[in-house]
């Protein structure tokens, strides 16, 4: 059934999506300061947005819209500028072919995936589609289930926010659209070429991406992680109405509203201490919590990764599976990663001194396929952050003995 959105309901929206975001899908700040600006005007001709689900959709074409690039170099952006333009030229060109560009989707679950995807809608006058490609936010492209179901990467059109615009074109090897492991391989090559770009000055960090254009048949095939966006909405009404001011009232909403197994990875302490680098459009870092005795280290890149503890041998927990923060007392619930880190380095003092945890979410299904193009490119990246095992599912790993997630008192 189709929502309509308005700013109140995007100001939910990015609350729950950063929480869905592991630690990373943009900051809470950039988010708000896009959706700030939503309303009626030289910029925007309706102050609303329509979402449809993938069933509800029978005609025209969707494309894949971001925002690509460094969280912190994204924080100050007042409008959608590059997304905007990168859709509006892949639109111009289905429309050139006599086609029809109608929706846009969501990269990703997170603050700034799902307000990008609603803002460049209204803007365009296109609709947005309810789900994303990860059901969690993803530091690669080849981690969506869009480059996993051999979409046709072409055409990718990538655009600063000065206007600076690039179409990246890498022909087929075999026929007109490629067979399906040259469309993996495509998915690889594109980001390879896409980060050096988004790191140029001119780029200064951060660009708006579009690409992947689906018909409705190939748009539910590649989509099979539906209902996220409203999930997210959800989530950010129950938080801001204050449905969940303890760790124990989280996971029972997690529970009960959408089936979420909401693992405790730490016992609840604070924010210890914090280091961040930002460069090629990511911000490399990590964030540490002190519970008593034990220090939880979260590894990311934009998102969060890897978790570890100086209590035991394994990781807590890693990607695919979200790392996801949850923060009680006064001030924002969620936060990523971007949000918790200053520029320095130092942490958030908005939220230092607040009582956290860690919680664990069980990856959908299409990441955690064994052998698959998602699963390989997740643990390609966790293999860089120094842990060289395979995926151990993060519900697997708080059965391991001594687990510490297994003494928290919920709360």
């Amino acid at each position: 059934m189709a929502l309509t959105l308005n700013r109140a309901d995007l100001e939910a929206l990015i609350i729950g999506g950063c929480f869905f975001g592991s630690g990373g899908g943009g900051t809470l700040e950039s988010a708000r300061q896009l959706v700030s600006h939503f309303e009626r005007g030289a910029y925007y001709p309706t102050d609303t947005v329509t979402v449809l689900s993938v069933d509800e959709v029978h005609e025209g074409e969707a494309v894949m819209v971001a925002y690509m690039g460094s969280p912190e170099a994204i924080d100050g952006a007042a409008y959608p500028l590059g997304p905007v333009q990168a859709v509006a030229t892949i639109q111009a060109q289905l429309r050139a072919q006599g086609r029809q560009l109608t929706h846009v989707v969501p990269p990703e679950s997170g603050a700034l995936g799902f307000s990008v995807a609603c803002l460049v809608a209204a803007r365009l006058g296109l609709t947005v589609i309810d789900g994303d490609g990860a059901g969690r936010a993803v530091p690669s492209l080849p981690m969506l289930t869009y480059a996993a179901q051999h979409v046709d990467p072409r055409p990718a059109v990538l655009v600063s926010q000065d206007g600076l615009t690039v179409e990246l074109d890498v022909t087929p090897a075999k026929g007109e659209h490629g067979d399906p492991q040259h469309q993996q391989d495509v998915s690889v090559i594109l980001e390879q070429m896409m980060r050096p770009i988004v790191a140029a000055p001119e780029f200064k960090e951060f660009g708006g991406l579009a690409m992947w254009v689906m018909k409705p048949a190939e748009l539910r095939r590649a989509m099979p992680i539906t209902g996220t966006l409203t999930r997210a909405l959800q989530l950010g009404q129950a938080l801001r109405n204050g449905e969940a001011r303890s760790l124990r009232d989280m996971q029972a909403l997690l529970r009960t509203r959408w089936g979420l197994e909401a693992l405790p990875l730490c016992a609840t302490g604070e924010l210890w201490e914090a280091a961040v680098d930002t460069t090629g459009g990511f911000d490399l870092g990590t964030v540490s919590v002190r519970s008593g005795d034990a220090t939880t280290e979260v590894l990311y890149q934009n998102e969060s990764l890897l978790a570890w503890s100086s209590r035991h041998a394994h990781p807590l927990g890693m990607a695919p599976d979200s790392l996801c923060w949850f923060f009680e007392g006064e001030g924002d619930a969620v936060a990523s990663n971007g949000d918790l880190v200053q520029p320095d380095g130092r942490l958030n003092p908005a939220y230092r001194g607040r009582p956290v945890t860690l919680l664990g979410l069980p990856a959908a299904a299409p990441l955690r396929v064994p052998g698959g193009l998602i699963l390989d490119s997740f643990m390609a990246q966790v293999n860089t952050l120094g842990y060289r095992g395979p995926y151990v599912p993060v519900e697997r790993l708080q059965t391991l003995p001594g687990t510490h997630a297994q003494e928290v008192v919920h709360g």
